[in-house]
């Protein structure tokens, strides 16, 4: 079994920046997939960013060019850095390894 345990979340005023650091549990996180979700109120669960194994990124086109997702297999760890935050980015993030594990979510309000 994986445990996901995200943190970093937090309030912060707009055009501000957050990081979110999810670590995981067990020895498969290096070769597996990354990804960070969020859920706003009244609204589906979307994804903002993607890691592969290997590095690759992708982004929704509303985040590109203010997020950043990385890992670091050594520390099992991925990171979302959030930078320019805007209102509409207010939700809770969660975390995802693709064997199909889940984060409990962190929440993001992005408020002045």
């Amino acid at each position: 079994q994986v445990q996901l345990v995200e943190s970093g979340g937090g309030l912060v005023q707009p055009g501000g920046s957050l990081r979110l650091s999810c670590a995981a549990s067990g020895s498969i996180f290096s070769i597996n997939a990354m990804r960070w979700y969020r859920q706003a109120p009244g609204r589906e669960r979307e994804l903002v960013a993607a890691i592969s194994s290997g590095g690759t990124t992708n982004y929704a086109d509303s985040v590109k060019g203010r997020f950043t997702i990385s890992r670091d297999n050594a520390k099992n760890t991925v990171y979302l850095q959030m930078n320019s935050l805007k209102p509409e980015d207010t939700a809770v993030y969660y975390c995802y390894i693709a064997v199909g594990y889940w984060g409990q979510g962190t929440q993001v309000t992005v408020s002045s």
